[in-house]
């Protein structure tokens, strides 16, 4: 996945509002290391029965795996971006979840959207070609 040239910073959540978010962002860590098909099966199967998430709770969710794992506010966009679909899982919500390529230069990267729209993502995203995604009910990546 591509990596940025400085670490997110976040704003250091509260003690009691760290416990989600660690738990998504551990999932996440586990989840990443299946095969990227594996993966994106076991992510269909965890968005089922949710409902779309709106861009603010999914930027808040982004906001607060990047607070709480140094991973996920670095060089983890995979990590990231799972541990943010998982926290707003949790919350009965779901964004589309996307994996995709650019080729010059050659890059790998994933993130999330909401409404077709990146979530807090630095850089032009529409370079990129998306390869895998698991979409909230009518979302769309693109």
């Amino acid at each position: 996945m591509t990596t940025p040239a400085v670490a997110e910073q976040a704003p250091r959540l509260p003690l009691r509002r760290q416990i989600a978010p660690r738990c998504a962002a551990g999932a996440a860590r586990l989840l990443v290391k299946l095969p990227p098909a594996r993966l994106q099966r076991v992510l269909r199967v965890v968005s089922r029965g949710s409902r779309p998430v709106a861009y603010a709770d999914a930027a808040r969710a982004r906001q607060s795996v990047v607070s709480v794992s140094t991973r996920c506010a670095g060089l983890g966009c995979l990590q990231r971006s799972v541990a943010t679909v998982l926290l707003c899982r949790a919350r009965g919500r779901w964004a589309d979840w996307c994996t995709g390529f650019r080729t010059k230069p050659f890059g790998a990267h994933a993130w999330v959207e909401v409404d077709g729209r990146p979530v807090d993502e630095p850089g032009e995203l529409s370079v990129f070609q998306t390869v895998l995604a698991v979409r909230s009910p009518g979302g769309s990546c693109s």
